[in-house]
């Protein structure tokens, strides 16, 4: 007899920005890295993958973008953009936009899929109006499609507003792209940190709370590398060679913070 636990397919978030080399990009990255920190080989069945409304096709991260991610621990070597098709909405388990438009755009493709799409911020919003039980449902993708529905049913009682909008950082200087990576840092991994706690493999363990806690490039200057400290306040165009071939910044803390929550029982 199968084991009730295992996940046939994997539980898949989809995040929706406009070019898919910023903002989605960057919190695919920050987000791979830590699911396999706190997941390891387990990993493999929470998919987060990105697109874009509309992508710069086939480009890999904006340099800046770019810098950002490997100052919180993440790999950007190897991303390609990818424009959004109503095949991966329909696919998605969790659609995250980064603003209100990008949700607009995701269910004039696909409108049946309202109760499983939310701005990035709103997740992370309503996420805080459940309280810690375990959702019911089969396994680790049942639980995780409750978690999901619980999100959805907790939406009429919020007001949203510009707040739930991440801007779009292009063209804008590399303080910006720090802001911006903080900011889906924020409020992506206390979601994802929320679908890991539903994982058979953390059962009984501490999972990583990341609230506010992601290791950020260190704005003062002291961990960016001489030459990238000259770029602050200039924009790098996308798909540019500058400021690829330049060192990664130190992290000035852990990836992903020295928070921990236990995992309740119950159902």
């Amino acid at each position: 007899m199968p084991d009730e636990e295992t996940t046939p397919t994997p539980v898949t978030v989809l995040l929706v920005c406009t070019g898919n080399i910023c903002r989605s990009a960057l919190g695919e990255g920050l987000g791979r890295a830590y699911l396999g920190q706190v997941l390891g080989p387990a990993a493999a069945d929470l998919d987060l993958v990105s697109a874009g409304t509309r992508a710069v096709v086939g480009s890999g991260m904006h340099p800046d973008s770019a810098l950002v991610l490997s100052g919180f621990g993440g790999d950007p070597a190897g991303f390609a953009a990818r424009q959004l098709e109503p095949r991966m909405i329909a696919g998605a388990d969790l659609v995250l936009t980064l603003t209100r438009d990008h949700r607009r755009d995701v269910l004039g493709l696909v409108p049946r899929a309202l109760a499983r799409t939310f701005t990035l911020r709103e997740a992370a919003d309503l996420l805080e109006a459940l309280d810690d039980r375990v959702p019911p449902g089969e396994g680790f993708a049942g639980r995780a499609r409750e978690l999901v529905a619980a999100l959805a049913a907790a939406r009429p009682g919020r007001t949203g507003g510009a707040c739930d909008d991440i801007p779009d950082p292009i063209g804008r200087p590399l303080a910006e792209h720090e802001e911006v990576g903080q900011a889906v840092a924020e409020a992506l991994l206390p979601v994802l940190a929320a679908l890991v706690s539903l994982h058979p493999a953390t059962d009984g363990a501490e999972v990583p709370d990341p609230v506010g806690r992601a290791s950020h490039v260190d704005r003062s200057g002291g961990s960016l590398p001489a030459a990238d400290r000259s770029r602050e306040g200039t924009s790098v165009r996308a798909g540019s060679g500058d400021g690829r071939s330049t060192a990664p910044p130190r992290a000035s803390r852990s990836p992903f913070g020295a928070f921990t929550r236990r995992r309740r029982g119950g159902s």
